[in-house]
């Protein structure tokens, strides 16, 4: 079993950039895909990027998200660029052991997640 844990949320004006970390521990993340997803209050959970397992490829909400992992961090991270006050929320991140690719937009299909880091753009 894999626990994951966020960091690197804040507060940034629009047009900002952060970078989130998803910390691994447990198992090796690589065996994993992984996403992130997040949850503006009121909203349902929404897809925002996706890592498969052993190839890596790579898919996204929109071309300001960039995800990417270093194994020797056990850790993925999430760059957010050029961010505007719609992608406040909660991000977490998720991990799954064998996922359709069909499936990775689905928070459903996801076996392990983190607590969530907030994100806070002002406008």
């Amino acid at each position: 079993q894999v626990q994951l844990v966020e960091s690197g949320g804040g507060l940034v004006q629009a047009g900002g950039s952060l970078r989130l970390a998803c910390a691994a521990s447990g198992r090796t993340l690589r065996d994993y895909s992984v996403g992130w997803f997040r949850q503006a209050p009121g909203k349902e959970r929404e897809f925002v990027a996706h890592i498969r397992r052993n190839v890596g490829n790579t898919y996204y909400r929109d071309s300001r998200f960039t995800i990417a992992r270093d194994n020797a961090k056990n850790t993925v991270y999430l760059q957010m660029n050029s961010l505007e006050p719609e992608d406040t929320g909660v991000y977490y991140c998720a991990a799954a052991s064998g996922m359709l690719l069909s499936s990775i937009r689905n928070p459903n299909q996801y076996n392990y997640w983190g607590q969530g880091t907030q994100v806070t753009v002002s406008s």
